[in-house]
């Protein structure tokens, strides 16, 4: 059949439009919208105390996922002159050439307004206008203007991955709670400590890129300092959220657990000061911050 298909020419035409979709999903950052997905359906849930209504739970992560594609998309494109610099970023389409400037702002662009309609038509105007808040500021704030002069990039910079479940909240409810703040701070507070584990894995290609992360700005040893400084922070944040009356109690002994766990890898990231420390913590913290998603839905529900 494929001797068929390759006779006619049609398997060329075909496998380039297949390796062409390939590159717009890859310059969208697929993996953060997944992750920030995961925060706005956790927020919907709480929100609704149980399963959202399907027609909203599907506009309001269409439209959200979307959003956040367009932001992966604008920072590819803005950032493909250091991205081919590095190694872990070196074979986005962008840098490699699959992906002209011109066409992935024009893709940023037209999937940004198209999240836009979906959300102000289909969920409502609060959902909308938040989201694209997000979206400017993580565009203009971190990837413009913060990323390239200030090793704060990420502290400033992670207000902007902590919209989603002020999406989410509002999606549901048409204004923002106290359960979503509280997300908010968690996801704020978790930024630096897993970009900045991850900024130690790969030091040399922020250094040859020329991006002042913080540890090639202020060392290794100050980094691994500041994740134990953040960590703490957040674990605080999050066992917070109980005295506040925000969360209950179930929520409160597994965020005790899944904070600890967070706590130790960090403690073992400066005191071990090994790239296998520093990737530890970085696997876990994805895992924390998803697990403490599920968590705060369940005792959203239960209580």
């Amino acid at each position: 059949m494929s001797d068929v298909r390759a006779a006619l020419g049609l398997s060329r035409p075909v496998n380039a439009v297949k390796a062409t979709l390939a590159d717009y999903y890859e310059l969208s950052k697929p993996r953060i919208v997944y992750l920030l997905l995961i925060t706005t359906v956790a927020a919907m849930i709480m929100a609704s105390r149980g399963i959202p209504p399907l027609p909203l739970l599907f506009w309001t992560v269409l439209g959200g996922g979307l959003a956040a594609a367009s932001a992966g998309a604008f920072n590819c494109v803005y950032d493909g002159d250091i991205d081919r610099l590095m190694r872990r970023t070196a074979m986005r389409p962008v840098p490699l050439g699959r992906i002209s400037p011109r066409d992935g702002i024009l893709y940023a662009a037209a999937i940004g307004a198209i999240s836009l309609v979906i959300l102000y038509v289909f969920v409502n105007p609060l959902a909308a206008w938040i989201a694209l808040a997000g979206n400017v500021y993580y565009v203009l704030i971190y990837t413009i203007w913060l990323k390239r002069i200030t090793p704060l990039n990420i502290v400033i910079g992670g207000a902007a991955g902590a919209v989603p479940p002020l999406v989410g909240w509002a999606a549901v409810t048409h204004q923002i709670g106290g359960p979503a703040l509280g997300l908010f701070a968690l996801i704020f507070l978790w930024t630096p400590p897993h970009f900045w584990a991850l900024a130690l894995m790969t030091e040399n290609d922020y250094a040859k890129a020329n991006v002042p992360m913080l540890p090639n700005v202020s060392g290794p040893e100050r980094t691994k300092r500041e994740i134990v400084y953040y960590s703490i922070l957040l674990v605080a944040a999050s066992l917070a959220l109980y005295p506040l009356h925000v969360m209950g109690l179930l929520y409160f002994v597994a965020a005790a657990v899944l904070g600890g766990i967070f706590l130790f890898d960090a403690f073992q990231t400066w005191r071990v000061g090994t790239n296998v420390a520093a990737r530890r913590l970085f696997k876990y913290s994805l895992l924390y911050l998803a697990l403490m998603c599920l968590t705060m839905v369940i005792d959203r529900i239960v209580a």
